[in-house]
This record gives C-alpha cells, structure tokens and sequence, in this order.
C-alpha cells in the first residue's frame, strides 16, 4: 500500500486502480505488477527504470483517446479538439 504514496510509475498504477475497483484489488494487482518486474529483472537480467508517474499518466491518457477515436469511428463519429477545432490523433 505504500507505493499508493509514491510518485512513481507503480503509484500512478495503483491510484487509478484503486479508484476504480478499490483499495484492495488494486494492492493485489499492483503486487502482481511488481512481481512481474522483478521476475523479469532476475531471469533475463532487465533493469528497471521507473519512467515516472507523470509518464505513465501521459501513455494512459494516449491509450484513452486512441480507444476513444476508434470507437467513435465505430459509430461514424469523429472526435474534434474543443480548444483549435482540430482533430486530435
């Protein structure tokens, strides 16, 4: 549950999920997430750079309109910027 706390990568992860499914499945996937990363640090000798929680909120806010355009072009909508009125890709 610490990590919640931190500005890093795996906080950002945890804050989001926390948020939206709780506190407690968030721990365990984050827990999961980190044993990932270090099974893949040990096994393959991979070094972990945390990129930040400032990234990952940056790639997941890019993941959201990239879902967010394809679906609306599922509906023959197009998404258009409010601030330039032009289409955001």
């Amino acid at each position: 549950m610490a990590v919640g706390r931190t500005n890093t990568a795996l906080g950002a992860f945890y804050r989001r999920l926390a948020a939206r499914i709780g506190k407690a499945k968030a721990v365990t996937a984050t827990a999961r997430k980190l044993a990932v990363l270090f099974y893949n640090a040990v096994r393959y000798g991979m070094d972990y750079v945390d990129p930040g929680a400032d990234q990952y909120e940056q790639k997941y806010r890019q993941r959201v309109l990239k879902n967010l355009h394809r679906k609306a072009a599922e509906f023959g909508f197009k998404l258009e910027s409010i601030g330039t009125g032009d289409c955001v890709s």
